[in-house]
């Protein structure tokens, strides 16, 4: 079996042996820039991870886990437009660093790579991967949709929130451990029962990454907090405070939302004061525990043994007590 190190390793050599065309320069230099620029690289991890549980060798899920990668970069690159950010990984986003016509046009350059490299799986499980892949990389278009129709409501219930998050980045988890499964010949139902752990555990991800935003560390996060409240951001925080607040605490928290120019130091103080008289934090925290235990159930029913599933447990501790 692979170590978590190994397997990122490979990942990092990989992609900078990505052989790219030089010309033309500005379609290309972005793609290069922005895979560049690290990241924690969890999904294709993951796709080398699943196909180690069941297969020795994890070569022929080396171009797929980079086709996972490369697309997760490309839906990058298009919502930082969607959302005018400035800043991604510490650094310049790529339609601030060159404009936005580039950074739609490599975005879309980067897509169609990803099937590149996708194309190189087996051709007798192809079908099933390329299946895999196509389901997530709509359930991806569709919850960004959903995430910018929330903009324009006042009100999203909980359920709303977490279909919407299981979209936008829980089906990528997924399907990153499913392609990587069929890979290493897994059968069916194991195939499904490490989706639905990946499933799970990216919900459970989403949602830690929205407290992180607001409780977080700023030194270890490694960005301000309360970036979200300030943005006006609907997160499980806001649709959790706006469920629970009554009459005053209601319209206070309402109010906060709707002030143009309220001071942003003020605003997270304010909001975050709310936060902790609804007792929202502690909320979030059970829901959290709860997708964490869904993982592990359905990572329990994997027909492997014990040992073999210690790295997908491992990369669970991890994401599940990670502070940036």
């Amino acid at each position: 079996m692979y170590s978590i190190q190994e397997l990122s390793d490979i990942v990092e050599k990989s992609i900078n042996q990505t052989n790219l065309p030089q010309q033309p320069e500005r379609l290309y230099e972005p793609i290069k820039y922005i895979l560049s620029t690290g990241g924690k690289r969890i999904r294709p991890v993951l796709t080398l991870a699943a196909c180690n549980v069941f297969s020795n060798t994890i070569d022929d899920a080396i171009y797929p886990a980079l086709a996972v990668e490369v697309f997760h970069n490309f839906t990058l690159i298009h919502d930082d437009i969607m959302d005018n950010a400035y800043m991604r990984r510490n650094k310049q986003t790529v339609h601030v660093k060159w404009d936005n016509n580039v950074a739609i046009l490599s975005g879309d350059a980067m897509s169609i790579y990803a099937y590149q490299l996708l194309q190189k799986v087996k051709p007798t499980i192809l079908p099933s991967v390329l299946n895999v892949f196509n389901t997530f990389a709509m359930g991806i278009c569709e919850g960004q949709q959903m995430d910018m129709d929330f903009e324009s409501k006042s009100f999203v219930a909980q359920e709303e929130y977490i279909r919407m998050i299981e979209l936008k980045t829980s089906v990528l988890l997924e399907g990153a451990l499913k392609m990587g499964a069929i890979i290493g010949g897994a059968s069916n139902s194991d195939v499904l029962n490490i989706g639905e752990f990946g499933r799970n555990m990216g919900i459970a991800f989403q949602l830690q990454d929205d407290l992180l935003d607001t409780y977080g560390d700023v030194h270890v996060f490694g960005k301000k907090i309360g970036g979200d409240i300030v943005a006006n951001k609907k997160t499980i925080l806001t649709v959790m405070a706006l469920s629970h607040a009554k009459g005053s605490d209601l319209e206070l928290l309402n109010s906060y939302y709707k002030l143009p120019n309220m001071d942003p130091a003020m605003k997270v103080d304010a909001v975050v004061a709310l936060y902790n008289s609804l007792k929202v934090k502690d909320y979030v925290e059970e829901l959290i525990e709860s997708y964490h235990k869904k993982a592990l159930s359905h990572l329990g029913k994997i027909s492997v043994a014990p040992a073999q599933k210690v790295i997908l447990e491992e990369l669970t501790e991890r994401l599940m007590t990670r502070k940036n």
